[in-house]
């Protein structure tokens, strides 16, 4: 792709960048057939290639983002299939977050639009405003399930995927499709999110590891890094709760939020050093799409000389909790369920990180049979908040990638990703867990608590479908 920013254009880090990313796409159309919006809404525009142009004649013109080219950026869901697809390496992240920063810092949105964009960068990275707000809003989101007559056992009978608008009438849709997501009850808090030091139970220590506690997780599953924190001592690492840690930034980033996203980062590097000063072998992380943005810390925080390198150390440490625990060699499994798996990768784990065998080779010798399911490689339709601002495009999603999951025979979902776990367990009446909780019960952990009352079939019927 040709391009004509001026030199003083590019003297700017970011435009030169973008103009890198540019200049590697040749147009070849082959993101589209994997691009969930173009799938399903059969857009040019909605597509990467599309967004790519778009993306192009903003920056060139040095113009302000339009309320058109700021709809179509947003309904990207930042999955990136299309890195995956892409025969030239163009790196899409980077420059869609780059789009979508200049999108924040120069469009105007309507009012309710800002409106729910703030409500949702000023609540979901705060635990305690979080746990406050899911407090109050449980029973409305109860309400809500009940008016929308969502059929559990069968039939995608949803509307199609209609974008929203910003206005109030894409407010009140917004504002359902938050509390929908909402859980019946309010989690319990977990015994293990104090912010300690647990101690490896055998005597010989095999390793030291900062566990991302993260924000939305934190207060929706805190069963996720109980599992990891039980996995991990038993096998000999000691795992750290660093304290003061807050939200990666993922969510906010994703907003176009950069200053916020990257202040949350710097904070984090500041606390996760002190650690690594004492010596730490990985941050691990137990949500893929926190994963995929601290993995790229060092690119965010590249220009900034007062963090550029310790930022790249922080990245370079960075480890999804299956790629740490592969290189554990972890013990004979306890028990052995014999259950079915039926495996597909979250759009953050096999796009983002680049990471497909090690989960599955771990269920696998954890002594589940694992089954690949189909189009494993659209999204579920969560993406941070994309579920809340984009609520029928992300329906539509959910209940592809359920309909394909329930061709498997599963009797419970498995998901590394508190995103997908909140996003599908709406759709369906089948048990969700994390994948880390299934392999923690297969060596020696308590059984996952979504999985406790529920009576399997037959051996050669049981099931397990697994979201990570």
């Amino acid at each position: 792709m040709q391009t004509s920013f001026t030199l003083a254009q590019l003297a700017d880090p970011d435009v030169a960048e973008a103009d890198k990313i540019l200049r590697a796409c040749v147009h070849c159309g082959f993101c589209t057939a994997t691009c969930p919006t173009y799938v399903l809404l059969g857009d040019e525009l909605d597509s990467p290639r599309g967004r790519i142009y778009l993306i192009k004649d903003m920056l060139e013109n040095d113009r302000p983002a339009t309320l058109d080219v700021a709809k179509h950026i947003d309904r990207c869901l930042s999955c990136l299939a299309c890195m995956t697809t892409c025969p030239s390496g163009v790196h899409y992240m980077h420059l869609v977050d780059h789009a979508r920063a200049h999108v924040e810092a120069t469009c105007r949105r309507p009012w309710p639009d800002r409106l729910m964009r703030a409500l949702l960068a000023n609540v979901l990275p705060y635990p305690r405003r979080l746990r406050a707000a899911l407090a109050a809003g449980c029973l409305a989101g109860q309400f809500i399930r009940l008016a929308s007559r969502v059929n559990l056992n069968k039939g995608r009978e949803a509307p199609g995927a209609l974008p929203v608008g910003g206005d109030w009438r894409g407010l009140v849709r917004r504002t359902a499709a938050m509390l929908g997501l909402m859980p019946a009850r309010v989690p319990n808090r977990s015994d293990y999110d104090v912010q300690q030091t647990y101690s490896a139970q055998p005597s010989a220590r095999k390793g030291r590891i900062a566990l991302l506690q993260g924000c939305a997780q934190a207060v929706l599953g805190p069963q996720i890094n109980a599992a990891a924190i039980r996995l991990l001592t038993r096998h000999g690492v000691e795992v750290v709760l660093a304290a003061e840690e807050a939200c990666c930034g993922s969510l906010v980033h994703h907003l176009g939020r950069e200053d916020q996203a990257l202040a949350q980062a710097r904070h984090n590097i500041d606390v996760w050093m002190r650690e690594i000063e004492g010596g730490l072998d990985a941050i691990v992380i137990t949500a893929s799409g926190c994963g995929t943005t601290i993995k790229d810390y060092g690119y965010m925080l590249r220009n900034d000389p007062s963090y550029a390198a310790k930022a790249a150390r922080v990245s370079a440490l960075a480890k999804d909790v299956c790629e740490y625990i592969a290189g554990l060699g972890l013990a004979a499994p306890g028990r052995r369920s014999g259950l079915t798996v039926a495996y597909q990768s979250a759009c953050s784990l096999q796009h983002g990180q680049k990471i497909t065998r090690c989960p599955k080779d771990l269920l696998g010798n954890a002594g589940f049979e694992v089954r690949d399911i189909g189009e494993a490689h659209l999204c579920c339709g969560s993406a941070g908040t994309y579920n809340v601002m984009q609520p029928d495009i992300a329906r539509t999603l959910r209940d592809r990638k359920l309909a394909n999951i329930e061709r498997t025979g599963a009797d419970v979902i498995a998901t590394g990703n508190i995103g997908c776990m909140t996003q599908l367990a709406q759709g369906t009446g089948i048990p969700i867990v994390h994948t880390v909780e299934l392999l923690d019960w297969a060596h020696g952990g308590p059984s996952p608590d979504a999985l406790k009352g529920v009576r399997f079939a037959a051996k050669d019927s049981q099931r397990i479908a697994v979201a990570i």
